[in-house]
Formats: structure tokens, C-alpha cells, sequence
């Protein structure tokens, strides 16, 4: 079951773990990924929220938070709007036992994803999989 998400509240804040500060000569991504666990979670923008999930940092608090954008966005995609391709590509590659943990949350996605179209090739071929992935009872 996703934890309830506070969205004043910092990654850190929720998992009760404060990450050290990451070495010098590290990466633009571990750094980056460092810097997002700090700010409030509600303030993370989708390619923010993308980031963390493709590292699998935070994925109790942020799934939901990402699968929320991505359904309330799915509407105005399928009337021919944007739809942001990192944000569901990030959220429907993460491995199955991940989804194994939130099977509520697989169903809301895929009733989300049913609707659009226009997508990628690349991100439809990942739509795809995620769509014929059993999770939990059926």
C-alpha cells in the first residue's frame, strides 16, 4: 500500500534517513538526486519526479504522487495535449516487484494509459509491457 504522502515533507523527512552529502568529484546525477531528496516532495516537478523514480529513490512516496500527474493528465492528452513521456516512461519501467508492492496503484495506472495515444514508439513499446505485466491477484 503507498504511504500517505505530506508534501510539505522531504524525502528525508519521510523515510526518517538523511542521506550524506554526496563526495566532490561524484556525479551531476548523484548530486542532483542528493539535492531532490531535500526539497519538499509536493514541489517536485515532473522531470524532478522522473529522476528520482528511474533511481528507484522514494518510489512509497513518489509513485503516487507520479501516477496522480500522469491521470489527471491522461484526459487532456488523449484531446490531443501534452503528455509527459519522461514522467511515464519512468513509472512504467520500474521493475515488476516493484508493482508487486502497489497492485492498487498498477490498476490506476493502467486505466490511465488505456486512453493515450500518440506516444513514442519507444514509450508505447513500454506502455505495452507494463499494460501485459500480471500483478497481484487478477
Amino acid at each position: 500500500m503507498p504511504q500517505p504522502v505530506d508534501p510539505t515533507q522531504t524525502l528525508e523527512q519521510l523515510e526518517g534517513q538523511r542521506w550524506p552529502d554526496p563526495p566532490q568529484d561524484t556525479t551531476s546525477l548523484v548530486k542532483a538526486v542528493h539535492e531532490l531528496r531535500r526539497r519538499p516532495v509536493g514541489d517536485l516537478r515532473p522531470d524532478e519526479l522522473a529522476r528520482l523514480i528511474t533511481q528507484d529513490v522514494g518510489l512509497p512516496w513518489l509513485l503516487p504522487l507520479a501516477v496522480r500527474i500522469l491521470r489527471d493528465t491522461a484526459p487532456a492528452q488523449a484531446a490531443g495535449g501534452w503528455y509527459d513521456d519522461d514522467l511515464l516512461y519512468a513509472v512504467v519501467t520500474r521493475r515488476p516487484q516493484v508493482w508487486e508492492q502497489f497492485p492498487d496503484l498498477a490498476r490506476e495506472l493502467r486505466t490511465a494509459v488505456e486512453t493515450l495515444a500518440g506516444l513514442s514508439r519507444h514509450v508505447r513499446d513500454e506502455v505495452d509491457a507494463f499494460r501485459l505485466r500480471r500483478i497481484g491477484p487478477s
